[in-house]
């Protein structure tokens, strides 16, 4: 990549708003094209750190560290909506803890009257929460401090993003049709934001491969309830009773939230595949085409380990 490049970069969810950043800030000449900015499945997030059910592990693993990494910088700075916060994540089962969650700072397992009723184990550690809207601002901002553009506009392909020598594919869900990417299939996830009644710690219960979801994410006013993960339904409108379920679920764990306001609901359809990819693609015109999508429910986690892969790959191509 050389300094002053064009590069188009497809997608302004999390992961898009990320890698155009991390080019940008290497001297490549940005500009990002998307239907809706920022991206409405990573303004629907919760969000917390965390490996999420992706694949493949290795690769997951550090790129989510270098994740945790930046984000720990980050949360140094209010205006990113990052802070560092202490919770539990807890399990109705002994399971042991995943493994991402033994290296967090201040990780011990929870004693026993540290958990809810019908939870057997638990381990209590600090991780970066995120508030989604006004990180996915801070993004934008840094886009254009750096020179980036963006353009609000729905493509039909990856070639209509032309003329660009270099395309990265960012689309998430988009590119089911944009690649096209059969293998990529939506999982709708539903969250409900509420006052906060004075929550300062977070909750997550470890509910596996369950649709039904159990998260308590606090952000100053705010609390984030989650949530769902309802595998091949790509439907944005809001459940109602889903989002009553996740009200008493959350409010079974904190009873204060049983009279906290309704502020909104957020839906968004997680882009989810066997693998995620990270890979470069050669068009027989020349163009080169790096493709980072396919995070699911990882895409915060995974986003600055895998936006600094794609500005290699696009260094060495």
């Amino acid at each position: 990549m050389t300094a002053g490049e064009r590069v188009v970069v497809v997608g302004a969810g999390v992961t898009g708003l990320t890698t155009a950043v991390v080019l940008a800030e290497a001297g490549a000449s940005v500009h990002v094209i998307a239907e809706q900015v920022p991206g409405g499945t990573s303004l629907a997030a919760g969000a917390m750190w965390g490996p999420y059910l992706v694949e493949p592990k290795d690769k997951v693993n550090q790129w989510g560290q270098r994740s945790l990494e930046i984000f720990s910088e980050l949360a140094e700075d209010l205006a990113t909506g990052i802070r560092l916060t202490s919770g539990i994540e807890a399990s109705r089962t002994a399971e042991a803890p995943p493994d991402w969650a033994t290296a967090l700072p201040g990780f011990r397992p929870c004693e026993p009257a540290e958990l809810p009723p019908g939870f057997t184990a638990g381990y209590r550690f600090t991780v970066p929460l995120i508030d989604m809207p006004t990180y996915l601002d801070y993004l934008l901002r840094r886009l254009h401090a750096s020179g980036g553009t963006v353009e609000r506009r729905r493509l039909t392909s990856l070639a209509d993003a032309h003329p660009a020598p270099a395309i990265i594919n960012c689309a998430g869900l988009g590119a089911q049709k944009l690649v096209p990417d059969p293998g990529l299939q939506p999982i709708r996830g539903q969250h409900v934001v509420v006052t906060n009644p004075g929550l300062t710690e977070f909750f997550s219960e470890d509910t596996g491969p369950s649709p039904e979801l159990l998260c308590i994410y606090p952000h100053g006013d705010t609390v984030v309830l989650g949530g769902t993960a309802i595998d091949g339904e790509g439907d944005l409108a809001p459940d109602d009773k889903a989002a009553a379920d996740i009200l008493a679920r959350c409010a079974e764990i904190e009873p204060r939230l049983a009279q906290a306001r309704i502020l909104e609901h957020r839906i968004g359809a997680r882009p989810t595949r066997a693998t995620v990819r990270v890979e470069v693609d050669r068009w027989e015109d020349g163009t080169v085409v790096v493709h980072n999508y396919g995070h699911g429910g990882a895409g915060v986690t995974l986003s600055w380990g895998c936006a600094e892969e794609a500005r290699g790959l696009l260094s060495v191509r």
